[in-house]
Formats: C-alpha cells, sequence, structure tokens
C-alpha cells in the first residue's frame, strides 16, 4: 500500500513538473527523474560527465532534481507517498540541497508542496511548481533584511522619489514659497502615524514575522502608506516586484495612478490587464483579484516566485472566497490593508453553523482576515481609526440628519407596516412589512419622493458658488437607484431652472454604460461638464451620484459634502465605508481660478459634511445593534397602517404592495458627532492590557495565583465602566480565537504567564494527548492504527452538540446524514472506545471553552 501510494505521488508530481514547463532528462540511463528548462539540450560529452547516478549524493538519492540552463543543479524536489505529510522530508532534502549546492528545495507528496528558499527561512504551501523562468529570476533575489531593518524613514521618503534633491530648489528653501512649491510639484510629506506604520513593519519583521495588517481608517492615506511599503522592500533589496491587489475596477487606476504619481522616478507601476505581455518590466503590477480568477489565470499565467510582495487592498474583501487563493498562491511577504476594524466582528451562534444571521459571512471574513495576516490576537500589526484622525485633526465627523416619514417609522418598528391580505374567498391575512422590504417587497413613490426633497433642502451648498454640494446617494438596488435620480434631476429642474438638463443627478450602477469611468471623473469635477455656475471654478456639473455599491470601499472624492442612506443598511463594514466617503478634509479653494474670488469665500475648507439618514441607521449602530449577542429578529403583531383607519389596497398576489398613497416627514434631526465619535467608531480593547498591567492590586494577585479575587477584581473594578466597557466577551472577541476565552487565560497572557492563546485544535490536540496518556495501559497493540479514527471522533464529540445528542441517544441512524461524522467514521473507531470516549470527555473535558 505504501509504494502503491508513493507510486501515485510521484505520478502526480511527474505532471506537476511538466505543466510548470519542466522537460524531464531521459537520454541517458538512470536520469528519468531529473528535470531541464525546456530550451536545453545535453551535449553526449554533458550526459558522460554527469555519471550514472548524477542524482546520488553521500547523503543518499534525490527524488527529482531540476537543473538550469547550465545544467547545474537548481532545486532538490523530495517526495513523499499521498498519506505522508511532505514536511518529513524536510531535513532530508536540506542535506540533498547542501550536498549539491542548491539554494532551492521543494517538498511534495503530490497534493500538497511546500516551496524552501533555503536563505529566507521557512518552507511555504505552493499550490503549483515554479515555472523555469521564475526560478531563473527569483535565484538572482537575494534579500537582506537587515537593510529593511535599519533602512530610515523620513517625513519626505516619498518626497525623495518623486523630487529629488527638492530640499536643495529655490521654492523650498523660501518658506513663503514653499506651500505654493509644493502644491505645484504634488508633493506627498509621510505623516507621523504613516511613518509609525512603516516602522511596526520593521519592527514586525525583526521579530521574523512575514505577514502584516495595517487598519487605517478611511480618508488616512492608505495607497500613500502602501507606495512608502513599497519603496522600503524594493529600495532595500527585499522584493523584486510587488503585486497589489483589488476588489474592484476603480480601484485599480486609483490605485495605479497614485503610485505612478509617488515612485515613477524610481519603479515602474502597470496595470496588468493592459500590460499582459511584458508586464514584468515593472516593479509594480495592479489588478484586480476577479482578473487574475477568470479562468484561473493566476496559475497558468504566474509562478508562485513573481512577486515578493503581495499587498492586499480592503483586505478584508479582496481575500474572501476562491480570492484568497489567488493571495495565498504566491509565496513572500504579504499586507493586507483595512478600514474596517477587527472589533465590528459580529457574534454568530457556533452551534448553529448554518444559520442566516446576515453578518455571520462578515464576521468570518473579518476573522479570517486577521488571522490570514498573522494578528490573530485582533490586534493588527498598526491602527489608526477614524477617532484618532478626527482627533488629530485629518478627518471630520458627520453631522447626521436623522429624518424619517410616517411609512419608513413603521416599517422601523417592531411591528412593521401591516396591511390585511385576502385569503380565499372570504378570509383576510395580515401581512406585516419592514424596513428590509423596501424597495424590495414594498414599493411608495411618495416616500422617495420625500427623501429626495429633504435631502435636496437640507444638504450643504458649495463654498464657491452656493450650488447644491457634491453627495453620493445610496440605494437598495439598481431599479430604486433610477427612481431616486429621475426625482432628484425633475427636483433640480424646478429649483433651479435652465441650470440643469437631466444632470444634476447620475445614476453610477453596474448596469450604465461608463459607470466605471463616471466615479472617476465625479472625483475629477468633471462630470457631465466641469462648471456650471462660475466658469473659473472646476466642480462637477453633475451634483450627486447615486449608486448602491460600487462607490462605497475605496472611493475617494474629498469633496464631498453630503452622503444619503435611503436604504437600511445592517452590516458594520458597509455602514462604516459608506460614511467614509465624506469624513477626508479638503479646501475648496484649490479648485478656484480666481485670485481676487478667492479672498471673498468665508470658509474655504471642509469642516463638515452632512449624513442623511432615512432609516435609522446611525441610531441602530449607536443604541440598537448588539455587538455581542447573536440576533433575534422580533415577532410582529397585527396593527393598523396608520391611514385614518381606512385599510390600505391588497397587495397583489406576487407579494409585493405598492403604497398609493401620500407620505409625511414625521421627524427630521441633526446632530453634530463630536471627537468621542460614534459607538460603532471606538475601539473597545486597546486599553485593557495597560490598564491591567498599570494596576498593583491586580499585579500582585495574579503573582500570587490569587485566580478568584484577581477575577472579582476585574469583573468588579475594570468591567463596565462609561470609559471603555470592558468585558469578558469583547475581550474574547478581540482576541481572535475560535473558541471562548476564559478572564483566567486572558490575564495569564498579559502578565506573559503564557505565551499566546490556543487555538480550538490545539486545545482539543492537548487533551486528545492527555487522554491518550491516561488510557495508555488500555490500547491494545492492534488499536494503534485507529489512534487517527479516534482523534477524529473525540474532537467531533467535544466540539458538536448535536452529534453528542445522538451518541448518547444511540440515534446511530441519522450519522448516515450528518455531513460531519458519519456511520463510515464511527466503525473505524474500535467498539470499546465508541463509549470510553464520550466517558472520557464528559468527565475530563471542560466543554464550555470550545463553544
Amino acid at each position: 500500500m505504501a509504494n502503491a501510494k508513493e507510486a501515485q505521488a510521484r505520478i502526480k508530481i511527474n505532471k506537476l513538473l511538466e505543466s510548470a514547463g519542466w522537460r524531464f532528462f531521459d537520454d541517458a540511463k538512470g536520469k528519468a527523474n531529473v528535470a531541464l528548462e525546456p530550451n536545453v539540450k545535453l551535449s553526449q560529452a554533458q550526459i558522460n560527465d554527469l555519471g550514472e547516478n548524477f542524482e546520488a549524493t553521500k547523503n543518499g538519492f534525490v527524488d527529482f532534481l531540476l537543473l538550469d540552463e547550465k545544467s547545474f543543479p537548481l532545486v532538490v524536489l523530495e517526495a513523499k507517498s499521498e498519506d505522508k505529510n511532505p514536511l518529513v522530508g524536510k531535513e532530508q532534502a536540506r542535506k540533498y540541497a547542501k550536498s549539491l549546492d542548491c539554494r532551492f528545495v521543494i517538498l511534495s507528496n503530490g497534493n500538497l508542496h511546500y516551496f524552501w528558499d533555503l536563505q529566507q527561512g521557512n518552507p511555504h504551501i505552493i499550490t503549483a511548481f515554479p515555472t523555469p523562468d521564475s526560478l531563473k529570476s527569483y535565484r538572482k533575489f537575494e534579500p537582506d533584511q537587515r537593510r529593511l531593518i535599519t533602512e530610515a524613514v523620513g517625513r519626505d521618503y516619498i518626497v525623495q522619489t518623486q523630487l529629488p534633491g527638492y530640499e536643495r530648489e529655490a521654492g523650498w528653501l523660501n518658506a513663503d514659497e514653499r506651500p505654493a512649491f509644493i502644491a505645484k510639484n504634488k508633493l506627498r510629506f509621510l505623516r507621523d502615524y504613516q511613518k509609525k506604520a512603516l516602522n511596526a513593519i520593521q519592527d514586525a519583521v525583526a521579530e521574523g514575522s512575514t505577514r502584516f495588517l495595517f487598519e487605517m481608517a478611511t480618508g488616512t492615506g492608505k495607497t500613500l502608506t502602501a507606495a512608502a511599503v513599497i519603496k522600503l522592500f524594493l529600495r532595500t533589496g527585499n522584493a523584486r516586484r510587488v503585486l497589489f491587489l483589488v476588489d474592484r475596477l476603480e480601484l485599480e487606476d486609483q490605485a495605479a495612478k497614485a503610485f505612478k504619481d509617488y515612485l515613477k522616478n524610481d519603479y515602474a507601476t502597470v496595470i496588468y490587464k493592459e500590460r499582459r505581455d511584458d508586464w514584468r518590466k515593472a516593479e509594480i503590477v495592479v489588478t484586480t483579484v476577479q482578473s487574475l480568477l477568470f479562468n484561473n489565470k493566476y496559475k497558468r499565467l504566474f509562478s508562485p516566485t513573481d512577486f515578493d510582495l503581495v499587498i492586499s487592498d480592503e483586505a478584508h474583501r479582496s481575500i474572501g472566497g476562491n480570492a484568497r487563493a489567488v493571495f495565498e498562491y504566491f509565496v513572500g511577504y504579504k499586507l493586507g490593508l483595512t478600514a474596517t476594524p477587527r472589533d465590528y466582528l459580529k457574534s454568530f451562534d457556533a452551534s448553529k453553523p448554518t444559520t442566516r444571521d446576515p453578518r455571520e459571512q462578515e464576521r468570518r471574513l473579518l476573522l479570517d482576515t486577521y488571522r490570514t495576516f498573522g494578528c490573530e490576537s485582533g490586534q493588527p500589526t498598526f491602527r489608526y481609526s477614524l477617532l484618532d484622525g478626527v482627533k488629530d485633526g485629518f478627518l471630520i465627523n458627520p453631522v447626521v440628519v436623522d429624518a424619517r416619514t410616517d411609512i419608513t417609522t413603521k416599517l422601523l418598528s417592531e411591528q412593521g407596516y401591516a396591511v390585511m391580505a385576502p385569503v380565499g374567498e372570504d378570509g383576510q391575512q395580515e401581512q406585516s412589512f419592514v424596513s428590509k422590504d423596501f424597495e424590495k417587497k414594498f414599493f411608495s413613490k411618495a416616500t422617495n419622493e420625500l427623501f429626495c426633497q429633504t435631502f435636496i433642502k437640507n444638504g450643504l451648498r458649495d463654498p464657491v458658488t452656493g450650488e447644491f454640494g457634491k453627495g453620493l446617494v445610496f440605494a437598495v438596488s439598481q431599479n430604486h437607484a433610477a427612481k431616486l435620480t429621475q426625482i432628484l434631476n425633475e427636483l433640480a429642474d424646478v429649483l433651479w431652472p435652465g441650470k440643469y438638463q437631466s444632470d444634476f443627478a447620475v445614476q453610477v450602477t453596474s448596469s450604465v454604460p461608463d459607470a466605471q469611468q463616471y466615479t472617476i471623473n465625479f472625483t475629477n469635477n468633471n462630470l457631465l461638464g466641469s462648471a456650471n455656475f462660475n466658469a473659473l471654478y472646476k466642480t462637477s456639473k453633475a451634483r450627486v451620484c447615486v449608486t448602491v455599491g460600487m462607490m462605497t470601499t475605496g472611493y475617494d472624492c474629498p469633496d464631498i459634502l453630503n452622503l444619503a442612506l435611503m436604504r437600511p443598511v445592517y452590516s458594520p463594514s458597509d455602514f462604516v465605508q459608506i460614511k467614509g466617503r465624506g469624513t477626508r478634509k479638503h479646501n475648496f479653494l484649490e479648485q478656484l481660478f480666481d485670485d481676487d474670488l478667492k479672498l471673498l469665500i468665508d470658509e474655504p475648507e471642509k469642516t463638515r459634511f452632512k449624513f442623511f439618514d432615512f432609516f435609522a441607521n446611525c441610531e441602530y449602530f449607536e443604541e440598537k445593534f448588539d455587538y455581542d449577542e447573536v440576533l433575534k429578529l422580533p415577532a410582529r403583531s397585527a396593527e393598523g397602517d396608520g391611514q385614518g383607519g381606512e385599510p390600505p389596497p391588497p397587495p397583489p398576489p406576487s407579494g409585493l404592495y405598492e403604497h398609493t398613497g401620500t407620505d409625511a416627514i414625521s421627524h427630521v434631526a441633526e446632530q453634530q458627532i463630536g471627537y468621542e465619535g460614534m459607538k460603532i467608531d471606538r475601539m473597545f480593547f486597546e486599553k485593557f492590557e495597560d490598564q491591567v498591567k498599570a494596576d498593583p492590586m491586580l499585579q500582585q494577585q495574579v503573582e500570587n495565583e490569587q485566580w478568584e479575587q484577581a477575577i472579582d477584581y476585574v469583573t468588579s473594578q475594570l468591567f463596565d465602566k462609561p470609559n471603555e466597557y470592558f468585558n469578558l466577551e469583547k475581550l474574547r472577541r478581540a482576541a481572535g480565537v475560535d473558541r471562548r476565552l476564559s478572564l483566567k487565560e486572558i490575564l495569564q497572557k498579559i502578565f506573559g504567564q503564557i505565551p499566546y492563546f490556543k487555538s480550538k485544535d490545539e486545545l482539543l490536540e492537548d487533551e486528545f494527548q492527555e487522554f491518550l496518556l491516561a488510557n495508555q495501559s488500555k490500547l491494545t497493540e492492534d488499536q494503534g492504527a485507529s489512534v487517527l479514527a479516534m482523534k477524529y471522533f473525540f474532537k467531533a464529540y467535544a466540539t458538536d452538540a448535536a452529534l453528542r445528542a445522538i451518541i448518547d441517544d444511540k440515534r446511530f441512524g441519522e450519522l448516515n446524514v450528518n455531513p460531519a461524522f458519519g456511520v463510515g467514521d464511527l466503525r473505524a473507531v474500535p467498539p470499546e472506545w465508541r463509549e470510553g470516549i464520550p466517558e472520557y470527555v464528559k468527565d475530563y473535558v471542560p466543554l464550555n471553552q470550545f463553544m
């Protein structure tokens, strides 16, 4: 059996090598396991020089040997049978490689493969073998981490590339001319927190990390910071080529333009789809994840060693689902960028993994993001929050306009908007609609008109021309966006006769041709024209873009003054991203080309923006969104529709309902968000460790192992206080561990008594090893081969409450349809342990830690 599995592995490895472009050298006896570059030809003399046992070393016989263009050993490939982990051959392969003076090793069992550069530390999992060309290039790459760690990163790190020697220019030396000099040359100096971000990477590399995560609020310059990171790696020789991954086309163009502005004097930037044939000539390659995923292009056209630094923009989106395969395909350093704080993660019912809680998928995405980038503790490599940006004067908080109509008030209520629908010939049945049904099952033209009227009437005006300030409206669907766009243009016609020709508002959704370009034009202030009220002031003629999701993540348009949520939002990260479109500061005089008029503008700086909320989203995330418990939808009872006692027309058979009556504004309130920010902006956990360590009483209790007193002290003195609202559940989420932590464990970690929090599987492994030790005398010799099956049963029983009930109640027939643990799995367990393992788990394993 072992020989058969080994032979099967070798067959798979042969095919993988051939698909990567390697040609097997079988011109002489005994050389079938030697592979060459496809264009290399060996002379008979070279063949003779190789000898009969070229693959043999003093340490043994090499399974596969890959030769370079000069027929020198390049890669040792150690093959293991399919039932073995390839890493078991690591040290054996190292000896072979050193004997043959090879730098590279591949470890494979035909299904799982590792690539190992002996000069750079640890093996990395790969899903395809590197091509001869990629290894030829990679061999020239000799990184020096010391240079990266010690590189000085000053405020002018990017400027030194944009304009070398800028400090000697007359415009810089003259203090009065300096602002104009900076603006003319578009120089981008790093802020203190951006320098700290680069220093954090240097510290992480010094500690052996190869993965990093930057959590930076929208508007704090993630792209500029990423450019500085790219320069850091390229300049110090720790990367030859960088891949920058985005999840939307508009972000692809935006990033490429930024990198060219910042780094073009030293490094070339290309968008992959525009330079498919010669992308290797550039140091920075920008592309969408979707482009590489299409037809597995990333596997077919790229080698795992083609990029030494991979950066994922909006990381929790661009590495989600299948996109992660692209990200993980390449070896080397990995950096994730996100504006969505880890603290927004929503709990879900772990005992019901198929729950349809709308936030479960988002929680998993964010949690996986932190783990992917080596931040299992929940703390990113570097964090700069919205509140930090506001306090430091780089960002602004919104003025929230909470506006509700009679209808939306009912849609938002627990009872919902109730109507009586006919059933059969004489009967009626109540049907209730709630906010999430708006523009999906429940339609009201009057309500949409009120939304648009309120938006235009209360929106901020442009400080230069007094026209309606640029705005974004977020609709439920593309059909809803079309309706809102039409209503806004009709209103603009009435309010500003002759100023607009149905171009006040523009629908920007995926179904609209050139929508991608519209987003760029809106940022550049030339959407459907670039001046309407003043020819010397460049601002988009189109004042409002109506979208669904195109202009949320990463969209940069700093002169936006008005945002409107004309839809309910249930995702914390979506809410943060949408709100973030307005938080950037802006000087409107940058768009004005009349020096005399500039002197007349009273408030040229953007100091606020309005955030119109028609579905109480802000209230929901501030007061009602439960960050700690599983969401339970409230039951709804019958109630009148609030239309004067007259029942509304019954909904059509399809279950859709169109309100044909009127609607009225029932509530409009404005609130300026202060420095404390919204609840969703607060970082609950950053100061907990510092507070704990600074408390002498607690420190003494922990040192004396007075755990009951320490736990009582934390609970009474530190938990649920107004400043931070620390509590155990929030700390558990912050830790990023897939199980329930005890407060004792948290304190042990803070005070250095344990190095890290073990994962669920690590704890299960520990528990199983203890089980084996406790029962070693009971294990018979022939049960040794069943240990793997016993472990699987042990773990499944300890973590799955439903399976425990089936086993305990002996409802074994249900295992036939159990997807996680079937009848075959139970039969593989020796009979005496089918009861022995459950008894042991009940008696000795604390199950609550796995919940």
